[in-house]
C-alpha cells in the first residue's frame, strides 16, 4: 500500500515538472524569443502593418480595406473608393465592412444568367432574381458609372473593372486595380476643386506592380492613397 501511494506521488510530482517546465517553455519562453525576433526583424508586419496619416496618427492597417462614407452612410465622393465589401451580402457599392463577417458570396458564376449571358438590368424584377449574382454586379455597375460620371466626363460599361463590382474573397480587400483607381479620378478630382492632371499624377505614384515582377496583379492600396489625396488637398 504505501508502496502504491509513493509511486503515485512520484508520478504526479513527475508530471507536475513537466508541466511546470512546458509551460515556462512554450508559453513564455518561446512566445518571447518569437515576438522579439518579429519586432527586431519586422516590427511593421509584427505591429500589424499599420499606416500613419501625416499627423503620425494611426489610421488603419496596409491590410485592411476602410469605409469612405459620408454622414448618411453613403460612399463620400470626396475620397477614392475600394471594392464592394460585404462579400456576404450584396455586391454594392461600398457597403460597410463588417470585420467579424469575412467572406465572399456564395452565389455561383451564373446565377440570374440565361444562355450563359446576364440579362438587361431591368429584366430583373422580382426578390428572388434581384438576389442573383447577375443583377447584384449589374446594379453595382450601374452605380460605379453614375457614381464616377462628371459634367466632362462620361464612365461608359466597358470602363468598369471586375473588382469595381465584386467583393474580394475575404470582403476586406485594402486595394484596387490600377484601372478601376484611374476610373475614379474625375469624380476626385471635381469634388476636392483639384486638376484631373494632379490627381492622375497622385494615382499613378501610388501603382504598385506586381510582386518580383510576375506575382499576382498590380495594385493600389486606397487607404494609402486617401492619406496622400487628404496631403494635397491642405496644399491646395
Amino acid at each position: 500500500m504505501n508502496n502504491s501511494v509513493g509511486n503515485t506521488g512520484r508520478l504526479l510530482w513527475a508530471g507536475l515538472r513537466a508541466l511546470i517546465v512546458l509551460t515556462v517553455v512554450c508559453g513564455v519562453l518561446y512566445p518571447l524569443a518569437v515576438t522579439g525576433v518579429a519586432q527586431a526583424a519586422f516590427p511593421g508586419r509584427a505591429n500589424g502593418s499599420e499606416i500613419k496619416d501625416a499627423d503620425g496618427k494611426v489610421v488603419g492597417s496596409s491590410l485592411i480595406g476602410q469605409s469612405y462614407t459620408d454622414k448618411h452612410g453613403d460612399p463620400d465622393p470626396k475620397w477614392f473608393q475600394g471594392r464592394p465589401q460585404n462579400g456576404l451580402g450584396e455586391n454594392s457599392v461600398n457597403t460597410q465592412y463588417k470585420l467579424i463577417l469575412s467572406g465572399a458570396t456564395n452565389l455561383s458564376g451564373d446565377s440570374g444568367a440565361r444562355d450563359g449571358a446576364c440579362l438587361p438590368l431591368g429584366a430583373y424584377r422580382t426578390e428572388d432574381e434581384r438576389a442573383t449574382l447577375c443583377y447584384r454586379v449589374l446594379a453595382a455597375r450601374q452605380a460605379v458609372i453614375d457614381d464616377n460620371s462628371t459634367a466632362t466626363y462620361r464612365v461608359k460599361g466597358s470602363d468598369v473593372p471586375a473588382d469595381a463590382v465584386t467583393s474580394s474573397g475575404s470582403g476586406l480587400d485594402p486595394a484596387i486595380s490600377p484601372r478601376y483607381a484611374d476610373l475614379q479620378v474625375h469624380r476626385v478630382a471635381e469634388r476636392n476643386h483639384l486638376s484631373v492632371a494632379r490627381v492622375q499624377r497622385l494615382v499613378d505614384a501610388h501603382k504598385d506592380g506586381r510582386l518580383l515582377g510576375f506575382m499576382g496583379e498590380p495594385t493600389v492600396n486606397v487607404l494609402e492613397l486617401n492619406i496622400a489625396l487628404k496631403q494635397l488637398t491642405r496644399a491646395g
